[in-house]
């Protein structure tokens, strides 16, 4: 009786899931890019990068904004770099660009927003884009962010980077990353007014600079290791509306081919998402191996209605994630992974409480975050 209880719970809750409201398994908020797109005067937009060691991607990254219309003007925080960022990123725009030499990480900003912070001191123009050094802008973007921003009167809209889905294990695991945090911030929920929702996708994100002045600025949220949907959550308190959305647009550049670089990335912020909460990260168990654990569990199970009930359970969960697959243009198969996949990222998860209380904390490129 109890194993097909457990199968049953596990069954309904994927169930339940497919028949939300807000459908968080769908793939239908997203914004490409449009061909025609890159000959706009992008004047009133200053594109804003954090770099820190980023030599590898620096020159691609700025070859995407020059290809996306004209007079738009980037502003690049040399984060102390040990490599030749600067050098490089000189070579690729002209008086276009202008590079800001980054100061010491003062206590109790995290890297990212620092540099953040020191390169909006020089912003000048209505809009503002932050995008990572790692992020590549497709044809047409960049016009595409700003027409929807200023049409639907939008104060801050961002884009999930296309992951770099090429080895076997990024393709088993980071599509997985975005539906996972699809399923934990629904798109159309963060998109709406409802203020216990709200997403943001760091990589890329455009912002009118009067809501990020009126804000406070990167100050407001310095010590934040999420500062995307810490970003998002401040907008919405100050009454204005955010959209996040997926794209084929913008593509990430860095690579995740090992598992233990996934691993690594995800341990990073995990137990942060649950505010250090022993006891969500118990419930957070607890629900995801009745959802990935057991319906594979119950095929085993004596009982055949548990048996019945774990194909059912395993089919629900299979058609939610397809739609992302195939958004990414993947092979649908790659979904009977997914309960491997759940119990992964709860693996991983764990790793993350337990260097927090180890007292290790986040790290990220060289800096320590307790």
């Amino acid at each position: 009786m109890l194993l097909t209880l457990l199968t049953l719970l596990g069954a309904s809750l994927w169930f339940i899931m497919l028949l939300l409201p807000w459908r968080p398994w769908s793939t239908r908020e997203f914004l490409n890019g449009e061909p025609d797109g890159n000959s706009e005067d992008l004047g009133d937009i200053t594109v804003l990068i954090p770099a820190r060691n980023e030599a590898k991607f620096i020159q691609t990254t700025l070859a995407g904004i020059k290809a996306q219309g004209i007079n738009v003007k980037v502003i690049l925080v040399d984060d102390q770099s040990e490599d030749e960022t600067a050098v490089l990123a000189g070579k690729v725009l002209d008086t276009r660009l202008k590079i800001v030499s980054g100061r010491p990480l003062p206590d109790g900003w995290s890297g990212k927003l620092w540099a953040l912070h020191q390169g909006f001191q020089q912003v000048e123009t209505p809009l503002v884009l932050l995008l990572d050094a790692d992020i590549e802008l497709q044809s047409g973007i960049l016009s595409g962010l700003r027409r929807k921003m200023l049409k639907e009167d939008v104060h801050l809209l961002s884009l999930m980077a296309f992951l770099r889905m090429v080895s076997p294990w990024e393709k088993l695991l980071m599509p997985a990353f975005i539906y996972f945090f699809k399923l934990l911030y629904p798109f159309r929920l963060s998109n709406s007014a409802h203020p216990w929702v709200a997403a943001a996708a760091g990589g890329c994100i455009l912002m009118k600079t009067r809501m990020l002045k009126a804000m406070g600025g990167f100050e407001a949220i310095r010590g934040e290791l999420i500062d995307d949907c810490a970003l998002a959550r401040q907008v919405k308190r100050m009454g204005g509306r955010t959209w996040i959305g997926l794209t084929h647009s913008t593509k990430s550049l860095r690579a995740y081919d090992r598992l233990g670089v996934i691993w690594r990335m995800v341990a990073r912020t995990a137990f942060h998402q649950l505010r250090y909460s022993t006891t969500l990260l118990l419930l957070l168990t607890g629900v995801m191996t009745l959802m990935f654990g057991i319906p594979v569990v119950g095929l085993f199970f004596p009982s055949f209605s548990a048996g019945i009930l774990a194909v059912f359970g395993l089919l629900f969960m299979v058609l939610g994630y397809i739609p992302t697959l195939r958004f990414y243009r993947l092979n649908w198969k790659w979904a009977f992974f997914m309960p491997l996949i759940g119990m992964l990222f709860l693996a991983m998860t764990w790793t993350s409480a337990i260097r927090y209380w180890q007292g290790k904390g986040a790290e990220w490129k060289g800096r320590a975050y307790l």
